[in-house]
């Protein structure tokens, strides 16, 4: 009897561990996509559709995540059902700045923030790289799309997230460790710097909503693996570990040719 008990509490662990992992990995592909290309009409009209961003998989409970979704939340459904050409205009000079053009000058690199010298393509990039390599993967038109932009990064957890849901449990550890030795380590100052610099409410909103999650998404996955968030002083010393990591022969398979990796 206690046995039966045991394990049907050890299905329903699982499943729901399934669960989260699935619509963790649906939520941080979506502001993948976000980031990745300008909206146009018909992701204009989705957003509004599925009430983004309260309707996201991963409730958020933070006070200032809270208020940023209830802001984003605000102005999408301003947003007009027709006459909106001014408004799509505002929306693709904004993401231009962003992202093309770099006039704001803040760039979705990893390298950029974690470079001395605060250049692209660094060492930071490289070590993305090798992490992707491990998997198989390999970030397509990477002269474009560096591996450690932003876009790549969070597609590359969208993608383990789909394999733990899958059953692959102990890539969660590898989620969290990702998430502290790079995506983390700068998306915050990202945000804080961008957000002020944005021309609409939209994309403030979404470079601290994609903080704000990756933040929250960490501290659940400290309760779920029962470890503490490494300290800055361990992180440090994470990074010196992960350089003697052998590096795999990269898979055909490459990640941005589809919607997930």
């Amino acid at each position: 009897m206690g046995s039966s008990v045991a394990e049907s509490a050890s299905e329903d662990k699982s499943e729901l561990l399934a669960t989260f992992c699935s619509a963790v990995a649906e939520d941080i592909g979506l502001l993948a996509k976000l980031h990745r290309t300008e909206l146009d009409n018909e992701a204009f009209n989705d957003l509004k559709e599925v009430n983004f961003p309260k309707r996201l998989g991963l409730n958020l409970n933070g006070e200032k995540a809270s208020a940023v979704i209830e802001h984003l939340a605000k102005e999408i459904e301003a947003w007009p059902e027709s006459g909106r050409e001014a408004l799509m205009n505002d929306l693709a000079a904004d993401y231009a700045a962003m992202y093309l053009n770099k006039s704001y000058g803040v760039s979705p690199h990893e390298s950029v923030w974690l470079d001395d010298d605060g250049l692209v393509m660094q060492e930071p990039m490289f070590e993305v790289r090798e992490i992707y390599q491990r998997h198989g993967l390999e970030a397509a038109d990477w002269h474009l799309l560096a591996d450690d932009h932003l876009v790549n990064e969070l597609e590359f957890i969208a993608y383990l997230m789909a394999r733990a849901a899958e059953g692959q449990g102990t890539v969660l550890q590898e989620i969290a460790s990702f998430l502290d030795i790079h995506l983390l380590r700068w998306l915050g100052q990202f945000a804080e710097r961008a957000a002020p610099r944005c021309g609409t409410g939209f994309y403030a909103g979404l470079v601290l909503l994609t903080d704000l999650y990756c933040e929250e998404l960490r501290d659940l996955l400290a309760l779920i693996l029962e470890e503490p968030r490494p300290t800055d002083e361990e992180i440090i010393e994470l990074t010196k570990k992960t350089e003697e990591i052998p590096i795999a022969a990269p898979a055909q398979y490459v990640p941005g040719a589809s919607e997930s990796w």
